[in-house]
């Protein structure tokens, strides 16, 4: 059998479907659809319900408010004003996060929230994306030269005249688990595989801590299963909990808050989009495509953040992100982004314009595609700060 580039190649006379990572089990992706059939492909008819989308997410609390908030230090960088604030979510350990304006400035600004990626690395959370007081690391600089144009973007968003807000979340920075709380197997499975997650400068720590927590998302994911709720869920309610303070916050104009993110930090956004009404505007960046096209692709690759329980029966992975159409919503696309086939980009562009428009606002949704490979590069960031500046009015 000769493989081709597509997601489905013929195999015999019939022209029945076969992907390349199921083999003699591709027939299983028909039957799954046989007693309640699946979405993919499915035209567009209506935005889906946001109360369908929060059961699917499975992780409601009896209150979003942050429990116990503490300021800590505060300083001046490069324009920026950035200060320590610690919450609680209700468990774990404290959530860890950076509040940073234009320093100057006093007068309350337009809220935004800033959400770091997944990046195969939970070492690190707020900082791949935030300044903090010292110089940063080989790490973190690999972080900013690799993803985002060379800078810390988040503190670009402040300069731009945003109150900005970067919190740690479930399994990252502050809020990851320790190696010694982690099944063995899943550290002896990052010991071996530790040396390709280091390089130059990096410490063996943090490769060491990256390659395990890779494999212990799985044990996670199935921590998850056996409590009935899903990781997008956990994960959902945590930034929904950052968006309450930030909303809390005197510094914060018109009760108005938008979500930024590359990557998982775009899934991030796709999930405050739908989980939470005081977002007026999400930018989701390199984090789009439609479920069929990642079969035979990165399929595999992806966080379990990606398969929000049992999301397929009802919708495509565009229809959840433009699941509260008609609010604003620009996503970016990364044409050469080797996590996602320029076919599923495209077809999740359609979808997503179809939902605008079957809401009534067509404008409300831009999509916008650049040269290049998996980042969040100066001129799409410039363009995406301009576009919140829009939906959340000057300060």
């Amino acid at each position: 059998m000769k493989s081709t580039r597509g997601t489905r190649i013929a195999t015999n006379s019939k022209r029945s479907l076969c992907y390349r990572h199921l083999g003699e089990y591709s027939d299983w992706v028909k039957a799954a659809g046989r007693s309640r059939p699946l979405v993919l492909s499915r035209p567009v008819s209506s935005t889906p319900n946001l109360d369908l989308v929060r059961r699917c997410l499975s992780w409601e609390q009896e209150s979003e408010t942050p429990g116990d908030v503490q300021l800590g230090r505060h300083w001046e960088r490069d324009g920026v004003l950035t200060q320590e604030v610690t919450w609680s979510v209700g468990y774990g350990p404290r959530t860890h996060a950076w509040v940073l304006r234009p320093a100057g400035i006093s007068q309350p600004l337009p809220g935004v929230l800033a959400l770091h990626d997944h990046g195969a690395s939970k070492f690190y959370g707020k900082e791949k994306i935030a300044a903090g007081r010292g110089s940063p690391n080989a790490f973190l600089k690999g972080c900013y030269e690799r993803s985002y144009g060379g800078r810390p973007f988040a503190n670009a968003l402040a300069r731009a005249g945003f109150a900005v807000l970067v919190p740690d979340v479930f399994l990252w920075g502050s809020r990851k688990f320790t190696l010694k709380t982690m099944p063995e197997a899943d550290r002896q499975s990052g010991r071996a595989n530790a040396a390709g997650f280091g390089g130059k400068g990096i410490p063996p720590q943090i490769a060491l801590y990256n390659a395990t927590a890779c494999f212990h998302e799985h044990t996670v994911a199935k921590y998850c299963q056996a409590l009935g709720t899903t990781l997008a869920g956990v994960i959902g309610y945590e930034d929904r909990v950052a968006a309450q303070y930030l909303l809390g916050r005197d510094d914060i104009c018109n009760g108005k808050l938008g979500a930024v993110g590359l990557s998982g930090g775009g899934l991030r956004a796709a999930l405050l989009q739908a989980g939470c009404p005081h977002i007026r505007a999400a930018v989701i960046v390199g984090m789009m495509s439609t479920y069929e096209a990642l079969f035979d692709h990165q399929l595999w690759l992806h966080t379990w953040m990606l398969y929000p329980g049992p999301w397929s029966l009802y919708g495509d992975w565009p229809d959840f992100a433009g699941s509260r159409a008609p609010s604003p919503l620009l996503v970016q696309y990364d044409r050469e982004d080797p996590l996602f086939p320029i076919e599923g980009m495209k077809a999740a562009h359609r979808r997503l314009t179809a939902l605008y428009r079957n809401a009534g606002a067509p404008k409300n949704y831009r999509g916008e595609f650049y040269p290049g490979p998996h980042k969040f590069d100066l001129e799409m960031q410039e363009n995406a700060f301009r576009w919140l500046k829009k939906q959340l009015g000057e300060h």
